[in-house]
């Protein structure tokens, strides 16, 4: 069954709108790219109780890539080296490029999908990108990596009236945008030899789009965004990753790295000018009394929530630093040795951080970040087993869920028994011990979650994988982003986007899936959780992933 909107379709946008507020239980279903109407877009609605998902439609075309053409884009006049592309732009193929170009990843739509919570889809909303009609090169737009695998997650505004994501600025089918510098803070040893803007996207209920262009996330992402917008408030606070070069790297990336405050922009895109970044928070592994990482090279960012007025993210990748959960400290007491608690009553930060740029090559940023009292403080270069925290859920101020996505192993033919085998994977319940002052870890929900269970996507190759001589088949290693409500009877639904890993020359280009699972609010006994069981909502098809998950606005 499906559905499109038109203008003069009235008796169908009433039907849709009682369909959305009952959220009836349906077998969901997918609406394919090609039956989009965008030129209507402005008359969809988001309606409260229904959930929205970042889904990106990679398009399917041999001539994005030739075989043969030089990777990374214009690495001819970069440091290098260059690198031949092994194959075409047919997917999934396209993506095994990633091998002789570790920069590899092509530019595509993104669309928000609406569902009901049993996972019936309602609509889609196609974000402005360059395929569409009437939008030319100066046109507002904006895209994601395909198969980067931590992009457009999905925040509510602080008053709940809008959503809230991250991408780039270009056409769709580039090569390699999601390393490209940024074209106010360029890092000459970046093989990546193009630049592109970084911007905010927000979203109204009714469909409408505002995009903010950032000279933040230089050499890689930008991946999370919250407006905060109550009490006379008015900018973003965004999660992501910066550099692709070598070391020292440029004030730049090291001021456009990890969590950054950005002033919302009422400008079309082709009239904004973007100043330097400006950094919202900051952490340095010498807060535990380790040694001191190379500048900027800790604040790699990927989860991004508020709770009590307090701003929290996660880090789950890169060689540096600490994987863990960490918050932003407006007081500068909370933790002294980098590991602590809010203070209680703390405000939201309301400013950039204040950095001396005459020490910014030798001292780095400011540090008012503190990792969460009881989350791990070993560094990842020695976690044992590897923590990959992602998105994060605050069911009360004594529970905290939170997602990990797994370690992607994929390096030999026990990639799936190594999915299934690990502890950490799936969605962690963490309590607050108010004695202690500390979280802890009460179980985590794998049960029906399938972990290293490869399954069958319609038109995707079957066997192996040429290139990694690994099979071919997605299956679930965690989940990155997550949301949730709790009921009055104390039961709490968290949905959350699954990981995979798979024998893909990119994970991150696997059709991936949508899921739910139930959890008892009270509960902190193992055995019970262990009877509580995810089940599939909704499923990206062949050349889709899904990436971010929000109630839609006006959600309360």
């Amino acid at each position: 069954m499906r559905f499109s909107f038109s203008k003069t379709c009235n008796s169908q946008y009433l039907f849709l709108k009682l369909f959305a507020t009952l959220s009836l239980g349906a077998t969901a279903v997918s609406i394919p790219a090609a039956a989009q109407q965008p030129e209507f877009e402005a008359g969809i609605h988001f309606f409260p109780g229904n959930l929205v998902v970042s889904r990106s439609v990679y398009d399917d075309n041999a001539n994005n890539v030739k075989v043969g053409a030089l990777l990374p884009p214009n690495c001819a006049n970069t440091v290098g080296p260059c690198a031949a592309a092994t194959n075409n732009g047919k997917y999934p193929f396209v993506f095994n490029n990633v091998i002789p170009d570790p920069s590899f990843g092509v530019t595509a739509k993104i669309f928000l999908d609406q569902l009901t919570p049993s996972g019936f889809v309602l609509d889609s909303l196609e974000v402005p990108n360059s395929s569409l009609r009437k939008i030319r090169t100066e046109s507002d737009q904006l895209v994601t990596s395909f198969s980067s695998k931590s992009e457009i997650a999905l925040n509510l505004s602080t008053d709940g009236k809008f959503l809230t994501f991250m991408g780039y600025v270009a056409p769709i089918d580039t090569i390699d945008a999601s390393n490209s510098n940024t074209p106010g803070a360029i890092d000459p040893t970046n093989p990546v030899g193009i630049n592109f803007y970084r911007a905010v996207a927000t979203v109204s209920r009714n469909g409408k789009f505002a995009f903010t262009e950032t000279n933040a996330y230089s050499g890689n992402n930008g991946r999370a965004a919250i407006l905060n917008n109550s009490n006379g408030e008015n900018f973003f606070y965004t999660a992501g990753n910066a550099g692709n070069g070598s070391n020292p790297q440029p004030n730049g990336v090291v001021l456009g790295a990890g969590a950054q405050f950005i002033e919302p922009s009422a400008a079309p895109e082709s009239f904004q000018t973007p100043v330097a970044p400006t950094p919202l928070a900051s952490f340095s592994v010498t807060q535990l009394g380790d040694k001191a990482d190379k500048i900027g090279k800790d604040d790699n960012f990927r989860g991004l929530t508020i709770f009590n007025n307090v701003v929290y993210f996660t880090k789950g990748s890169g060689s540096n630093g600490v994987d863990t959960v960490y918050f932003v400290d407006t007081t500068g007491t909370a933790c002294p040795k980098g590991v602590g608690v809010p203070a209680v009553g703390a405000p939201l930060p309301i400013s950039p951080l204040a950095v001396n740029l005459s020490t910014l090559q030798t001292a780095g940023l400011p540090n008012n970040m503190c990792i969460l009292a009881g989350f791990p403080t070993v560094l990842a270069k020695s976690a044992n087993p590897v923590a990959a925290p992602f998105g994060l859920f605050f069911a009360n101020a004594d529970t905290l869920y939170v997602a990990d996505e797994g370690d992607g192993f994929s390096g030999d033919t026990t990639l799936y028994t190594h999915a299934a085998a690990q502890t950490a994977a799936g969605i962690q319940k963490w309590i607050f011990n108010a004695s202690t002052q500390t979280w802890n870890l009460a179980y985590t929900l794998q049960a029906g979650l399938e972990l290293g269970v490869p399954y069958t996507v319609n038109r995707y190759p079957t066997g192996n994988n040429a290139a990694t001589n690994l099979p071919w088949a997605p299956a679930t290693d965690g989940i990155r982003n997550i949301t949730g409500t709790t009921d009055r009877n104390g039961r709490v639904t968290i949905y959350g986007i699954t990981s995979t890993v798979s024998g893909a020359g990119d994970q991150g280009a696997d059709p991936n899936r949508l899921v739910s699972v139930t959890d008892t609010l009270s509960n902190t006994d193992p055995t019970k959780a262990a009877k509580e069981k995810f089940t599939v909502v909704h499923k990206a098809e062949f050349a889709e992933v899904l990436r971010g998950v929000s109630f839609a606005p006006g959600t309360k």
